[in-house]
This record gives C-alpha cells, structure tokens and sequence, in this order.
C-alpha cells in the first residue's frame, strides 16, 4: 500500500514559518508546498471553477510524480444536487484533464442536506471516464445503505473515508481497489490538531483494510495554524513505523 498523504490546499496565509518562508513570495507556494508533499487536494474548483490555463499551470509548476485530487464544482454537487451531470462533468474534466499526469482522484462532496438517491449517483458516477478516479463523501446519514454501496462498488467509486473530531463520520467501506481519506479537524490541544493516538488509529484502519499494492490518498483538511502539516508529517511517521510506504512529508517537528 502506498500512502499518498498532503493536505487539502496550499494557500494559507497562516503556513508562513510552518512551511513557507517568512520572505517567500505567495506566487512561489505551489513550487515550495510541492517540494515537502507529493499530493495535494484542490479545493478551488468547487467554489469556482478554474480556467484550463490555471490547471496547465500546475502541472507546469509541480514535479512529474506530483498528483493533486479534485473536488469538483459545487454547481454539480450543491446547486444542481447530481441532476443532469453530463455538463458538470464535462466541463470538471476538460479544464481539470490539464493537469495531464498530475490528476488524481476527483472528489465529490455532497451537501449535508442531500439525502441518498442510488439512481442519480449511478447516472452522475457513469459520466466519469473509466480511468478517471471517484472518491464519493456523502455527508446525510440516509446514504449508509446496501444500495449505495452496491452503486459505488459497480461503478468503481470509492467512498471517502472522513474524520471529524477524531473519529469515522462515514462506514469505513472499502468499495474500490483503492482507497480516500479526509481528515477535518481533530481533538487535541491546540485545536485543531490530532492526537498520536488517533493517528496511529488511522494506520491501523488503512492498512487492515488495503494490501500493500493498492493507493490511499489521505489528506488533512485542518489547516488553521498549519495544523494540517504538522499532523500529516506525524501521520506519515506513524505509518512508517507500521511498515507502510508514505509519500514525501516534512519532516516531523
């Protein structure tokens, strides 16, 4: 199993002297953010949309074994709720097909206010190409389902793992060859940190679930303070000390 594990973006003011250089200018951050992380999770498209020419930038500006996942527009998930995908996602994949080797999964983040309909997801999931990956994070508790497991498992989707205040808010399914974790704010001092505890709980969870071979993306979403880059690279840590292959990290402080 190979942990490809980054946080979910990379602009925040507040990394200055957590990861960035005080006297870094930001337009130089994607570069330095991809010198300490193989993988990133781009929030930006879900609020809006990023032109063909921001991704083609990416890729440009990131190392050849740099992969960053997708969350897809909020116009598919939150304002269309899955109905008549096919645009949606033809427009996601022609901009975001940019980023050439560099795309990830693409991330769908369903609003909390979405109950579970197995017949749009399975129209909305057979829009994506077969060689496009699809990571699923319901977030209303009526998906947890037969049913829905059963549309995630044909179409090859994962269901995203998530993690809120240092515990599963998803069934921790495994419905693909592959695997997707969030992980969005944890419980220890200062918030929103993670504890080692957790952590370790977490490597315990991927690796009794997935074979050495198969791919788990895992990204923290807890950015306030850096939080997300002290708690990856002691996640990576603690992988490595169970014996799992880790992407780059930062070293632990």
């Amino acid at each position: 199993m190979t942990l490809h594990l980054g946080t979910s973006g990379w602009q925040y003011r507040d990394w200055r002297g957590v990861l960035y250089p005080p006297e870094l200018p930001q337009r130089r951050w994607l570069e330095e953010y991809a010198r300490h992380f193989a993988t990133a999770e781009s929030n930006a498209a879900f609020y809006r949309l990023p032109e063909a020419r921001t991704f083609a930038d990416w890729r440009d500006r990131t190392p050849p074994d740099f992969v960053i996942a997708v969350k897809a527009s909020r116009y598919l998930t939150h304002v269309k709720r899955l109905r008549d995908p096919q645009e949606p996602v033809r427009r996601l994949l022609s901009r975001a097909g940019h980023l050439g080797p560099r795309l990830g999964p693409v991330l769908l983040q369903l609003p909390p206010t979405l109950a579970a309909d197995a017949r749009l997801l399975d129209a909305c999931l057979g829009c994506f190409p077969a060689g496009v990956r699809v990571a699923v994070e319901p977030r209303h508790a009526s998906w947890w389902t037969d049913p829905i497991r059963a549309v995630l498992e044909r179409r090859g989707a994962a269901l995203c793992w998530a993690d809120r205040d240092s515990r599963p808010v998803t069934p921790l399914w495994r419905t693909t060859d592959w695997g997707y974790l969030r992980l969005h704010a944890g419980r220890a001092d200062p918030w929103p940190r993670y504890g080692r505890r957790a952590l370790d709980t977490w490597v315990h969870r991927i690796a009794d679930t997935w074979p050495e071979r198969a791919d788990v993306y895992a990204y923290f979403n807890n950015d306030p303070g850096g939080a997300a880059v002290l708690d990856a690279a002691r996640f990576a840590r603690a992988a490595t000390a169970a014996g799992r292959a880790v992407t780059r990290t930062p070293p632990e402080h």
